[in-house]
């Protein structure tokens, strides 16, 4: 059995914050390339909302049992969906669901 693969959502006090977020929900983990101060940046995206935060990539942002971005940032081409297990102050601890794409979970992002 594979082990499931965790990830924080940080820098949401940028954004939106945290307060809508609850587990259950999907964020769609998508990388970005030209990001001025990343070269493995990923951002956290929620259906009709657009970007929520990064994924952490630093020894000081991310969480014991987490993975960094620079950790997955080669497992995926474009994206992968996540789903929210916990909600911490102002970071989100979701779980990478690399079969969500099979299941539908495209539609919900589909039109952003």
């Amino acid at each position: 059995m594979k082990q499931p693969v965790y990830v924080a959502v940080t820098g949401t006090n940028h954004y939106f914050g945290t307060d809508f977020v609850k587990p259950g929900q999907w964020i769609r983990l998508v990388k970005d390339p030209d990001n001025p101060y990343d070269q493995e940046a990923i951002q956290g995206e929620m259906p009709s909302i657009g970007k929520i935060g990064y994924v952490a990539n630093s020894v000081r942002t991310v969480p014991k049992g987490c993975r960094s971005a620079g950790r997955i940032y080669d497992t995926f081409e474009e994206h992968v969906y996540s789903v929210v297990r916990f909600v911490v102050k102002e970071t989100i601890i979701v779980e990478v669901v690399p079969s969500a794409e099979e299941s539908g979970m495209a539609q919900l992002f589909a039109g952003e």
